[in-house]
């Protein structure tokens, strides 16, 4: 009696959910398949999980494969970061296969620390903002730095753990074009970013407001401003954050109704060409103070072209430009624009290099590149180019808790990274996080110093596009410089600047160890 009961209870669920599925209309399968039709359905939802641990190989999975995920969780943990028994990529028969040319001997000496970069911040070959003289021009001490993820794409636990990582790590932090939230005041060193919509700077009209602008940025310690004219994930796009992420607080920090879906305008209101966007930045940066940059996804270079002859034709110009690949990408966009819309990085970087270098601007200019940019030899690959710095996204999630779920435009990230629901927000632990945060960084920037010793360079902006080659399996393989046509030279700082990072990089106190030495522990 007893198991006739126990069984009849499943038996009636499964008569249940057999009958609805007969009469209903919208899935065919399950009118013809009932019950066991939910199978595929449920496979179907457990798919991605059971190819990220399962049945795909370390280095099959995108964006970031298993060994690479890897290699962040580990050196966010400070467990064994290494690999043994080789590399287990296919290395023989791979097209566009990376390989950083190490050299026997260099004039540079190895630091013999035992510790040797594991502290080390790497400061920037160049000052930000100060070839065109701004009052607050300052030298970044990190060429690693966050890149822009706004509060509402990313929960407030999640913002707050990055900004106390990168104050502990001594990097920048991009608060993204949502807004600067009370997340982002926890220590760090900011880049406030303007978006098409002007969220924290912007009137009840939704147009741009100066003194706000100033408000904001004096109410802070902001060192930059970042004006986005696009990014990888969507280029041509404007930003979009699902109306379930639109909280009260968000709302209130953006200026915007609760709870609907927020879209900024594709492109910006308050300047219309190339010479009015001069116009507003040479504004901003007279009366802030500030080093006025521009982000932006590559695609007609007609916008470059221009660029360029302004600044060649008067005294106006961008004090720093953030080159985003289209396989960048922590925003929500059509599959299309993800898939198909601006070039990857290495080759927009490239193409909007030539073009300032041609025109003899690239001095002036502090180039950062983003895009995938979080793993080492992706980070020396584009300092090769030319890069100065390299803003990172995706890869920081990844140290403080993100599984590569892929549910970031759902609201149900699995491990409160980008959600707003508190439930699954309050799964993430600021305080942990935020170490796990620091230490990738540390370790991304030891690994790229190793990489710069390595080639015999004092610093990883002194990597030339010849020390990398690509390979297409074991048939040929041509360096940076012939892939991208960079003439002898380029990719380089400028003697001075070259003159100055080396001092910097070795100083006076290297043969004790100290400060500024590529062997100092320099602990924030």
């Amino acid at each position: 009696m007893k198991w006739s009961k126990a069984l009849g209870i499943p038996a009636a669920a499964m008569a249940a959910v057999a009958s609805y599925d007969l009469l209903q209309r919208r899935h065919a399968l399950l009118r013809n398949f009932p019950v066991v039709g939910h199978g595929r359905y449920l496979l179907e939802a457990v798919g991605p999980e059971l190819r990220q641990y399962i049945t795909t190989g370390n280095d099959e999975e995108r964006p970031f494969t298993r060994d690479q995920r890897r290699w962040v969780y580990a050196s966010s943990k400070l467990v064994n970061n290494t690999f043994g028994f080789g590399t287990d990529n296919d290395v023989e028969y791979t097209d566009g296969y990376t390989i950083i040319k190490h050299r026997t001997f260099s004039e540079t000496p190895p630091s013999a620390a035992p510790h040797a970069g594991e502290e080390l911040r790497i400061p920037s070959a160049k000052i930000l903002g100060g070839a065109r003289g701004r009052a607050k021009a300052f030298r970044p001490q990190s060429i690693v730095n966050i890149s822009a993820m706004s509060f509402g794409s990313l929960s407030g636990a999640a913002v707050s753990a990055l900004n106390r990582g990168a104050a502990a790590s001594g990097c920048l932090h991009n608060t993204g074009e949502g807004g600067l939230s009370r997340y982002h005041r926890n220590g760090a060193d900011l880049i406030f970013q303007i978006g098409t919509a002007y969220f924290g700077c912007r009137d009840e009209e939704g147009r741009f407001d100066l003194a706000r602008l100033k408000a904001v940025v004096e109410s802070a310690p902001v060192r930059a401003i970042e004006i986005k004219l696009s990014q990888g994930a969507k280029p041509g796009l404007g930003g979009l954050l699902p109306g379930a992420k639109v909280t009260p607080e968000i709302a209130e920090i953006r200026g915007i109704p609760e709870g609907r879906d927020c879209v900024s305008p594709s492109r910006h209101t308050t300047f219309h060409d190339v010479d009015s966007m001069l116009d507003w930045i040479e504004l901003i940066a007279h009366e802030t103070g500030l080093p006025v940059g521009i982000k932006s996804a590559v695609g007609d270079m007609a916008f470059w072209q221009n660029l360029v002859d302004a600044m060649c034709n008067s005294d106006r110009g961008v004090d720093f430009v953030t080159i985003d690949g289209g396989e960048g990408g922590t925003g929500a966009a059509p599959l299309v624009f993800t898939d198909a819309v601006s070039l990857p990085f290495r080759s927009g970087f490239a193409r909007v290099y030539k073009l300032f270098t041609e025109a003899g601007l690239s001095d002036d200019v502090t180039f950062i590149g983003a895009g995938k940019l979080g793993l080492p030899d992706n980070a020396v690959v584009a300092m090769a180019l030319g890069c100065d710095m390299v803003n990172i996204a995706r890869e920081p999630m990844l140290a403080i808790g993100c599984i590569q779920a892929q549910k970031c435009h759902t609201d149900r990230c699995p491990t409160g990274v980008a959600t707003q629901n508190p439930w699954l927000e309050r799964g993430l632990d600021v305080e942990l996080k935020s170490v796990r945060a620091a230490n990738y960084i540390r370790a991304l920037r030891r690994d790229i110093f190793k990489l710069a010793e390595a080639c015999g360079v004092a610093h990883p902006g002194l990597i030339t596009p010849t020390d990398v080659e690509v390979a297409d399996g074991n048939r040929r393989a041509i360096t940076l410089a012939e892939m991208y046509g960079y003439q002898p030279g380029w990719g380089l700082p400028g003697a001075s600047d070259r003159e100055e990072i080396t001092r910097l990089m070795l100083g006076v106190a290297a043969a004790e160890g100290g400060e500024g030495s590529p062997g100092a522990r320099t602990v924030p």
